[in-house]
């Protein structure tokens, strides 16, 4: 762990948020600068953001970027700081006042709403909401989900959607080797779903799913994969789409024949079924306190190829169902003194520079979703990050600078408050406990899914790195 000597190391970087986008700011920061000090804050005591409670449990090879994160953690001049929440714990100004500079990537946590009549509803949650429960999520480790009724609904076709429809489609001993969370693979044992319709509001060619996440849905070993025949007819700007001969259309070609593989009634004794529906929208949500019914309005593709947007047609569908999972996007979270466009979720910048009222904030900095929206994939935080660290030591090299605290003057006010501050050690504790925990089971590993189970890990009652 770095010691705080602010002569030999003058710059103090503070990074909000331990997810992707904070790891590569961190290594992005060190590649120029090896003997800048950065200090990661994070609200939970385990970090790594949504490659742990993100990826899929059956898609153990996303989560190899950990092995990266670890070794930018042991930088000599990186400290984690977590089960810290700041905007709660400490105060945005507090870290402004002790740091040089501090980036945010505090990333997009909400849901995105549908906002349409009977989303209050019981029944109807976020597919965020689900992700978080079945990977072991602290935030999500109460909630409730009916897997009672024999039809889902999932709204939206992005690779999150198809991560839903999969694990709710998979067998117990397609999931019992995973590292999904206990709690879940016993809800999910006793699921009485048989019927998940994963609907879209525009057609096949305009879907969001990789090639490689629906061939995953066909292999699956209890659930078949169908499609009406009559959704998959093309217009002829979706037509024209799928001749551009571009990188992007070979995948959307690909998506395509193997719909049309899946396009006839299927014979299969299989006992699920996945269907994936086109052109449909969801209008209004019923049911008497609990979901019932969607209703669904049918749509037409209209604009210029690759711009075409889902227009209704007044034609209505309503299927039955007890559990609809949203999945059309992600909303990021305001944190207090910090700008914030609610329209769009994310905070104000350019080029990652903060932005109050088209002025830059000075020292205060954006990177990831935060900034640019939930986009890309892990890696896409790779050149994200470089900009704004670019942006930041430009600022930073045209003045002289003070000496700030930086976390010397942060720990008094934690311990204050008798917040026990997580280090990467005492993460590493929490790790090994983890995999031994798994290895009973023939597991990765076997989570901690609440905090106070993490923090009782932890020997040391030290807040000093």
């Amino acid at each position: 762990m770095a010691s705080q000597t602010n002569n030999a190391l003058p710059l103090q970087v503070a990074i909000i948020g331990g997810g992707p986008a904070g790891f590569y700011t961190a290594q992005a920061l060190f590649r120029v600068r090896p003997d800048i000090q950065v200090d990661l804050y994070e609200r939970l005591p385990s970090p790594f953001g949504l490659v742990r409670s993100g990826v899929a449990p059956d898609h153990q090879k996303l989560k190899r970027p950990i092995q990266l994160y670890e070794q930018i953690a042991n930088h000599t001049n990186f400290n984690l700081i977590a089960n810290v929440t700041v905007g709660v714990d400490l105060p945005i100004a507090a870290l402004s006042q002790r740091y040089h500079a501090v980036v945010l990537a505090n990333g997009t946590e909400s849901g995105r709403l549908m906002n349409i009549p009977g989303e209050h509803l019981n029944g109807c949650h976020s597919a965020t909401a689900f992700v978080g429960w079945y990977n072991g999520h602290p935030d999500f480790r109460d909630h409730v989900f009916d897997l009672s009724h024999e039809n889902a609904i999932i709204v939206g076709q992005g690779n999150v959607a198809i991560d839903v429809c999969r694990i709710l489609t998979k067998t117990v001993d397609e999931l019992c080797h995973t590292d999904i969370a206990e709690h879940a693979l016993d809800a999910l044992a006793e699921s009485r779903i048989r019927q998940v319709y994963l609907v879209g509001r525009r057609g096949p060619v305009q879907a969001k799913f990789t090639y490689q996440e629906l061939k995953e849905l066909t292999e699956l070993s209890a659930c078949v994969l169908e499609t009406p025949a009559e959704e998959l007819i093309l217009n002829p700007a979706s037509e024209s789409e799928l001749a551009k001969g571009d990188g992007a259309t070979r995948g959307r070609v690909r998506n395509y024949e193997t719909l049309k593989k899946f396009a006839i009634e299927s014979l299969s004794t299989k006992p699920r079924r996945c269907t994936l529906r086109f052109l449909l929208s969801p209008i209004k949500l019923m049911g008497d306190q609990r979901l019932q019914q969607v209703m669904f309005e049918r749509n037409r593709l209209t604009g210029p190829v690759g711009q075409q947007a889902a227009l209704g047609t007044g034609e209505y569908e309503t299927i039955d169902c007890g559990l609809l999972l949203s999945s059309i996007g992600y909303h990021g979270t305001p944190m207090t003194g910090v700008p914030f466009d609610s329209a769009q979720g994310i905070i104000p910048n350019q080029q990652g520079r903060v932005l109050d009222h088209d002025n830059p904030v000075p020292g205060l900095y954006a990177v990831g979703w935060v900034k640019r929206g939930p986009t890309g994939l892990i890696g896409t935080n790779k050149a994200d990050a470089k900009e704004t660290v670019t942006a930041l030591l430009s600022d930073l090299s045209n003045h002289t600078q003070s000496t700030r605290a930086g976390l010397a003057g942060i720990l008094p006010l934690l311990k204050q408050q008798s917040i026990k501050v997580v280090h990467f050690s005492d993460w590493q504790k929490i790790d090994q406990n983890e995999i031994e925990r798994g290895l009973v089971k023939v597991k990765p590993r076997e989570k901690f899914t609440r905090v106070a189970d993490m923090l009782s890990v932890v020997a040391t009652e030290s807040n000093n790195p």
